[in-house]
């Protein structure tokens, strides 16, 4: 594919066979779909952006957000059938989840009661004030138990961004990492986008994903244009399409 200097739309990076790893479409269980309507709603403004596939990814977070794996798989069903019903029989719909690295994690680790995206990838994030004391050994205990642990948005965890090291010492750990496409924007600061740009520049990125909550972000994602970063992005965009589709 060849891409112009010109700045494009990230939405023209979308196909048909683009799988969005990181999204929060299931309905009433966390802080993205409010319900079934929502639910919908939000998948069809993905549709018309030109995304197709989905592993939704709910927050399991302590007794925040306790879903438990029948309680996304029930509502992955629920809203499976409702596309189904609405005829929208060209959308593919799965459910993994975005695992807080806690003690409770670390139970359900023990007990293998995770929902992978696929295979072996499972989706992971931190708390944005500080680190897990005993991060590296999660990591190890994740790799141990036969999953590769995806980090995501790596580059909204501030504490690192005056310890950039820190980013080298996860990989070599072997974590990998996922980029919010709106990173790239000053949605979540100005901070963040330099951070993720720099992440970008090095090849630091594995995967990319909307992380899509409400209507709010897909308005701001049909607004994201790239150009001298675009190439960077467009692989991150194939190793989502040739891993999970």
């Amino acid at each position: 594919m060849i891409f112009k200097k010109r700045k494009v739309p990230i939405t023209d990076l979308f196909n048909d066979n683009f799988v969005d790893i990181h999204s929060h479409l299931l309905p009433g269980i966390d802080d993205g779909a409010k319900n079934i309507d929502n639910s919908i709603e939000l998948i069809q403004k993905m549709s018309s952006l030109g995304i197709k596939n989905f592993i939704t990814t709910p927050h399991v977070l302590g007794d925040v957000y306790p879903n438990s794996t029948e309680t996304i798989k029930q509502k992955l069903l629920d809203v499976k059938k409702e596309l189904t019903n609405r005829g929208m029989l060209d959308i593919t719909l799965r459910a993994s989840a975005e695992y807080m690295m806690d003690e409770q994690f670390s139970q359900r680790l023990e007990k293998n009661d995770v929902l992978p995206l696929k295979g072996n990838f499972i989706l992971v994030e931190m708390s944005y004030f500080n680190a897990p004391l005993n991060l590296y050994d999660i990591l190890f205990d994740i790799q141990l138990k036969g999953y590769k642990p995806i980090l995501a948005h790596p580059e909204r965890y501030n504490f690192y961004h005056n310890a950039f090291d820190n980013y080298y010492k996860l990989k070599k750990a072997g974590c990998l990492f996922q980029l919010n496409l709106l990173s790239l924007t000053d949605h979540y600061g100005k901070g963040i986008r330099k951070i993720s740009e720099r992440l970008l520049s090095l090849g630091m990125y594995d995967f990319v994903g909307t992380d899509t909550h409400h209507e709010n972000h897909l308005r701001l994602l049909d607004s994201v244009k790239v150009s001298k970063l675009n190439h960077s992005i467009a692989l991150l965009f194939e190793n989502n399409t040739n891993v999970f589709k």
